[in-house]
C-alpha cells in the first residue's frame, strides 16, 4: 500500500466493521468510514525508497488516526444476528476534524435496526438507497482521489450527522444492529470486516470477538475459514465462539460458518469452480456426535515414550514429567496404558499394558517422579518396546513420543529406525511425535510420524512442553469414530472417480467436540453423495450425506476453498520433496502454485524479488529445486526445525486468508527463524481440528488458537546469489498482494497479474485513474472490477478477455 493513502484529505477510515453475513467476497463489503466535512487536509505523497519501490504501510505519527481497540459482541440465533461493536480511535492531527460516519449496507433488507453512539451520545443517521449512495460514493472517490472507496459503489448506506473530533482526542464509537444472515446449502454465513483496520497508524492494542450462537436444532459444524477461533459448546444447541489478538494489524475480514441438524453427525459439502475448463475445489466439513452404546467414552490405549537422556536434564525433564502426569490424570476408567522411559537403555513402568484406575494412576505418577535425565538416546529400542505392547486391534491406540536429541545408542541409522518402527506397528497405532528444541533430527521424526499414522510437532526452546502435550491430549482424549474413510460418488451415474488431490488423505479418527475439514478437487459436477464409514466400539458404522459439485461458480463467496487447498497442497509437495527427495514434476507444480497464489516458502521466496521473471518457468523451477535440496538437506538445527514446522503448518492449515497474508513471520539474516507458538495453527486447525490423518502432520499452539499459520517466505544464502540486496520479511510481504482471489506482484513500479503474457501486454488497454472512462468501467462491472482497483499504484491485469492497465 502506498504511503500516499496515509495522508488523505477528507477520509479517516476507522472501520465500522459492520454487517457480517454477506456471502460475497469477504474483502469487499460493509466496511465503515469517517468522512471529514471540514476544509481539506494537505495532500502529501511520499514515495517508497528507490531503486526498489516496495509499497508498505508505514507506522507514523503524522497519520491522521489510530485505532486502539475493537470489541465485537454478538448473538446469532439461527439466521438473526444481534451485534454490538465498540471501537476506540484517536485523531492524531493537530486540528479538529468535523466528520460524519458512513457505513455501507451489504444488501437490501439486511438491517432491521441500527443505533450509532459516539462517546455514549446517539447520532441520527439516514438511509440512502443504492442509486443515491452511488452518487455519494463517487463524489468522495473523485474528491479524495482514493480508489479504496470504490469497493462500496453499488450498495446502499447509512450516513450520520456531523460531529467533531478534537485534535489529539479519542472517541469511542458504538454500533448496535440487527441483521438477517444469509444461508446457502444449509450453512449460515457471518462476516465481520476487519480488513480496513490495516489503515490504522499503529497496531491495534486488542481485537476481541465473542459470538454466542443459539439454534432451535442441534448445532453441528462451527468453522472459521479466516481465523483461529475457540469454540466452546455448552449444550447441543449452543456454542460460544471467541477470537482475540493483541498488538496486531488485521489483514483479512473475520468470517464464521455454521450449520444445524438433528442427528449423530452433520456433514456439509461446499464447492467452488471459477473456470469450467479446470477441476473445481470442494470443502467437506463434518462434526460428530457419535456416542457409544455403552454411554461412556470409547476405551483406548495410550503409551507414553519419554526421552530421559542427559540432554533432557534441567527444565526439560521437569516439564516432560509434568506433561506425562497431565496425560495420566486425564485417562478414563477402562483405558490401558504404560510408560517407556529411555536413555541408553529402556525402562518401563510395567512389563505389559495395565488398566487405568486410582491405584495405577498413583503408582505411575510415582514412576514419573523417579525419572532422571542421564545417558544416551536409544530411540530404536524404545519405540520397538512400546509398539510390541500394543496387541488389541479392537480399541484405538496412541503412542506419544517425546525426544530432544538424535539417536546415539543402539541402532542409529535413520532408515533402519523408521523401517523397524513401521514393521512393529501392525495395529496401526497412531504415533504423535514431539521434537524438543533444535537438536533433534527433524526429518527422522517426520518420517516416524508419517510412517505410523500420526503427526509431528516441535517444541521450540522458548515453549513449554507440558502445554504442548496437554493441548494435544485434551483433543484426542475421546475418540468417537476411528479408522474413518470418506468416499464421494456422482448420483447421476454412480461414478466414484470424481475427486482428486484430497487432503487429508487416508483413514481418519474423529474426536469428541472437534470437527473435520477436508479439501480437494473434483472433475465431475452435479449432485453427489458422500459416505463415511468408521468404527465405534469395534462395530462398523456408515453415514451418508448429499451435496453438490457446482459446474460454474457465479461469484467468489467460496473462493477461500481454492486458497485453502493450495496451502495444503504446497505443504504436501514440500513434505514429499523432504521425505522422498528431489522430483522435477513436484518442483514444477510447487512453482506454478506459488506463483499463482502468492504463497511464498523458503523454496520459492525468490518469486517476490522484482528481478525474477515470473514467466521464466524453467529457470524458476531450477532455482526452486536448488533451494529445496539445500533447505531440506539440513536435518538438525534451527533451520531444519523451522523448515519442517513450516511444511507441517501448511499441511494442517484450517484457514488460508489470514495465514497467507502474514508471511512476514520468519525471515531474519538469511536464516529461517522458529515460529512462536502463538503464531502457529492450533491443533484444532490441523487437518480439520479433531481429526488426524493416517500419516499427517500437526502444528499447535500452547495457548488459545490465533491467526496465522504459514511461515514466511524465507531465503537461503543462495536464493539471491546474484543479488546483493538483503530482503527482509516486510519487504517480501510488500511485493505480493492478494486482491479477491487474484495474486499481484510488484514489478516495474506497478502491480502485475502474473498471468499476463508478453503478447497481451502489446494489446493492453490503458485507463487513467479517476477519468470518465475509469468510472464508466466501474459502473459497468461493479465489484467484479473494483476489487482490483483499491491500490494507489498502477495495476496491470486480465479481466473478462481484456488486458487493462489502470495507471495514475
Amino acid at each position: 500500500m502506498s504511503q500516499r493513502r496515509l495522508f488523505k484529505l477528507h477520509k479517516i477510515v476507522i472501520l465500522a466493521f459492520l454487517f457480517g453475513g454477506t456471502l460475497f467476497s469477504p474483502t469487499t463489503y460493509a466496511q465503515g468510514l469517517l468522512i471529514s466535512e471540514g476544509d481539506r487536509l494537505p495532500r502529501t505523497r511520499i514515495f517508497p525508497p528507490r531503486p526498489r519501490p516496495i509499497p508498505t504501510l508505514v507506522v507514523d505519527s503524522s497519520q491522521i488516526y489510530a485505532i486502539k481497540e475493537i470489541a465485537v459482541d454478538g448473538k446469532l440465533t439461527d439466521q438473526i444476528a444481534e451485534v454490538n461493536v465498540s471501537q476506540t480511535f484517536t485523531n492524531t492531527t493537530n486540528r479538529t476534524i468535523e466528520t460524519s460516519f458512513v457505513f455501507p449496507l451489504p444488501y437490501n433488507g439486511a438491517i432491521d435496526q441500527m443505533t450509532l453512539l459516539v462517546n455514549g451520545k446517539e447520532y441520527p443517521a439516514k438511509l440512502l438507497d443504492a442509486k443515491t449512495a452511488r452518487s455519494d460514493y463517487e463524489k468522495i472517490v473523485r474528491a479524495n482521489r482514493d480508489p479504496a472507496l470504490l469497493e462500496w459503489i453499488g450498495t446502499g448506506m447509512f450516513r450520520t450527522s456531523v460531529f467533531p473530533i478534537p485534535a489529539g482526542e479519542s472517541r469511542t464509537v458504538t454500533i448496535r444492529y440487527t441483521q438477517l444472515l444469509r444461508s446457502e446449502h444449509g450453512v449460515t454465513d457471518y462476516i465481520f470486516p476487519l480488513a480496513t483496520a490495516k489503515y490504522t497508524s499503529k497496531p491495534l492494542e486488542k481485537i476481541s470477538i465473542t459470538l454466542n450462537i443459539e439454534s432451535h436444532d442441534e448445532l453441528k459444524n462451527v468453522y472459521s475459514p479466516t481465523h483461529g477461533v475457540q469454540v466452546k459448546r455448552s449444550s447441543e444447541k449452543r456454542a460460544v465462539v471467541k477470537y482475540e489478538e493483541s498488538n496486531t494489524v488485521p489483514r483479512s475480514d473475520f468470517r464464521l460458518l455454521f450449520d444445524t441438524k438433528n442427528g449423530e453427525i452433520s456433514s456439509r459439502i461446499l464447492s467452488y469452480r471459477p473456470k469450467t475448463d479446470e477441476d473445481g475445489y470442494f470443502l467437506l466439513m463434518s462434526s460428530p456426535k457419535i456416542t457409544s452404546e455403552k454411554n461412556k467414552p470409547i476405551a483406548k490405549t495410550v503409551v507414553f515414550v519419554l526421552d530421559c537422556s542427559g540432554s533432557m536434564s534441567g527444565k526439560k525433564i521437569e516439564q516432560a514429567r509434568e506433561s506425562l502426569k497431565f496425560v495420566l490424570d486425564k485417562l478414563n476408567e477402562g483405558d490401558k496404558f504404560n510408560i517407556v522411559a529411555f536413555n541408553s537403555s529402556v525402562n518401563t513402568y510395567e512389563q505389559n499394558l495395565i488398566e487405568y484406575n486410582g491405584k495405577t494412576k498413583q503408582e505411575s505418577a510415582d514412576f514419573c517422579d523417579g525419572v532422571r535425565a542421564t545417558g544416551g538416546t536409544n530411540i530404536h529400542d524404545a519405540l520397538k518396546t512400546a509398539l510390541a505392547m500394543i496387541q488389541d486391534k479392537e480399541r484405538p491406540s496412541y503412542l506419544i513420543f517425546l525426544t530432544d536429541g538424535q539417536p546415539t545408542s543402539g541402532i542409529t541409522d535413520e532408515s533402519k529406525i523408521v523401517a523397524n518402527a513401521t514393521d512393529s506397528n501392525g495395529n496401526k497405532t497412531r504415533m504423535f511425535v514431539f521434537g524438543v528444541g533444535n537438536d533433534v533430527n527433524s526429518r527422522l521424526l517426520d518420517k516416524l510420524a508419517r510412517g505410523n499414522f500420526g503427526v509431528s510437532d516441535y517444541v521450540l526452546p522458548e515453549e513449554n512442553i507440558e502445554e504442548k502435550v496437554g493441548n494435544l491430549y485434551s483433543r484426542i482424549s475421546e475418540p468417537v469414530l476411528t479408522g474413518a474413510k470418506w468416499s464421494i460418488l456422482r448420483e447421476s451415474d454412480g461414478n466414484r472417480n470424481v475427486t482428486n488431490q484430497v487432503y487429508p488423505a487416508g483413514e481418519l479418527d474423529l474426536f469428541a467436540g472437534e470437527q473435520m475439514i477436508i479439501v480437494g478437487r473434483y472433475s465431475k459436477t452435479g449432485a453427489v453423495g458422500a459416505t463415511l464409514i468408521g468404527t465405534v466400539d469395534g462395530d462398523e458404522k456408515t453415514f451418508t450425506f448429499d451435496g453438490e459439485f457446482v459446474e460454474k461458480s457465479g461469484d467468489s463467496r467460496f473462493s477461500f476453498i481454492e486458497r485453502l487447498w493450495a496451502v495444503r497442497r504446497i505443504g504436501e509437495i514440500i513434505d514429499q520433496l523432504d521425505l522422498k527427495g528431489d522430483n522435477k514434476e513436484l518442483a514444477e507444480e510447487l512453482v506454478r502454485l506459488s506463483t499463482q497464489h502468492g504463497i511464498l516458502t523458503p523454496m520459492t521466496s525468490f518469486l517476490a524479488d522484482d528481478s525474477t521473471d515470473l514467466r521464466a518457468t524453467t529457470d524458476n523451477v531450477i532455482r526452486a529445486r536448488e533451494l529445496s535440496r539445500e533447505q531440506l538437506g539440513i536435518v538438525v538445527g534451527s533451520n531444519a526445525t523451522s523448515s519442517r514446522a513450516m511444511k507441517n503448518s501448511m499441511q494442517n492449515a484450517q484457514f488460508a486468508d489470514a495465514s497467507v497474508a502474514r508471511q512476514e513471520l520468519a525471515i531474519h539474516e538469511n536464516v529461517m527463524q522458529p515460529l512462536p507458538s502463538a503464531q502457529i495453527n492450533s491443533l484444532g486447525g490441523g487437518y480439520g481440528g479433531g481429526s488426524y490423518p493416517r500419516g499427517g502432520r500437526m502444528r499447535m499452539t500452547a495457548s488459545s488458537p490465533t491467526t496465522s499459520q504459514i511461515p514466511a517466505a524465507s531465503q537461503s544464502r543462495s536464493s539471491f546469489a546474484n543479488n546483493d540486496a538483503k530482503i527482509n520479511s516486510s519487504q517480501l510481504m510488500g511485493r505480493v498482494q492478494q486482491l479477491g482471489n487474484q495474486t499481484f506482484y510488484f514489478r516495474n513500479n506497478q502491480w502485475e497479474d502474473p498471468s499476463v503474457t508478453a503478447e497481451q501486454r502489446k494489446k493492453v488497454q490503458v485507463v487513467k485513474q479517476f477519468s470518465d472512462e475509469y468510472f464508466a468501467l466501474v459502473k459497468k462491472h461493479g465489484k467484479e472490477l473494483t476489487q482490483f482497483l483499491v491500490l494507489d499504484e498502477p495495476v496491470l491485469f486480465n479481466f473478462k478477455g481484456q488486458t487493462y492497465l489502470f495507471e495514475m
